[in-house]
């Protein structure tokens, strides 16, 4: 399926040119299918004028990070039979004429967050065979919002460090230059960006932990007002999801474009 090519696209092209001098390892410029790289604004449109399907989306970027994700290791906590389960419910909905902020998108989100059935680590291998039994509201209001969560996407050991590496997980790499970190604590969420997989993400932050891999790896991030967006159910793996509020830490959105991030 086909877009109209918008100025941003066509200014977005220009900019893929531009990365032709980049280290030979760098993944974030490979786009072969076309879909990588588009705006959430412009996916859900497309959505909304039935030019995509939300499998399409959804299959689009489950086969890029099967297919790039080695090299970065990024989305680590992967539920694609749950994603493709609700992309249709999506499909089903469009066909309906519903309108949802985020009907169709595929999105990933940050390992700190409980989503049923899926584990939840921050890092820490104590962590490593415990599961969440319900989603935390942040997500309820995301998938209420109707997007499709693909995974969830890594960290340093309790969110605690400026690039994100763990004992459970793993290095994440940053797909401008493999050599180099992608930042934490939403290091992983931001590599995502970055490598194509998913138009929008979810992380957190108390001292850089949104900004400073949003730098890193070149795309936007948005720390958000205290208690602008709940935290019941983003706490520590085995801890009670009760409203959690601390002076500095907040829950924000990352994307590829400014104007995704202010929605």
């Amino acid at each position: 399926m086909e877009f109209q090519i918008s100025r941003r696209s066509f200014m977005a092209g220009i900019g893929a040119a531009a990365t032709a001098s980049l280290p030979a390892g760098a993944v974030a410029r490979e786009d072969t299918g076309g879909l990588a790289y588009r705006t959430a604004g412009e996916l859900a449109k497309g959505l909304a004028d039935r030019k995509i399907s939300a499998r399409e989306l959804l299959d689009a970027a489950i086969s890029r990070v099967e297919a790039v994700d080695p090299k970065i290791n990024a989305v680590l906590v992967r539920d694609f039979d749950r994603a493709r389960a609700a992309a249709d419910a999506a499909d089903a909905a469009l066909a309906r004429g519903e309108r949802r902020p985020l009907l169709g998108l595929p999105m990933t989100v940050k390992e700190q967050f409980n989503i049923a059935g899926l584990p939840t680590t921050w890092g820490n291998p104590k962590f490593k065979d415990w599961g969440a039994e319900a989603d935390a509201l942040v997500v309820q209001r995301l998938k209420s919002a109707g997007a499709v969560i693909l995974g969830k996407t890594n960290v340093p050991i309790a969110l605690g460090d400026w690039q994100s590496y763990n004992e459970v997980y793993g290095t994440t790499n940053n797909p401008w230059d493999l050599d180099r970190t992608p930042g934490g604590s939403s290091g992983g969420a931001a590599a995502a960006l970055a490598a194509g997989f998913v138009p929008i993400e979810l992380g957190s932050d108390i001292g850089g932990s949104l900004r400073a891999p949003a730098h890193f790896c070149g795309v936007f991030s948005h720390k958000p007002s205290l208690d602008l967006v709940p935290q019941r159910g983003a706490g520590p793996p085995q801890t009670p999801a009760s409203p959690v509020r601390g002076d500095l830490a907040v829950i924000g959105p990352m994307a590829r474009s400014a104007a995704d991030a202010t929605h």
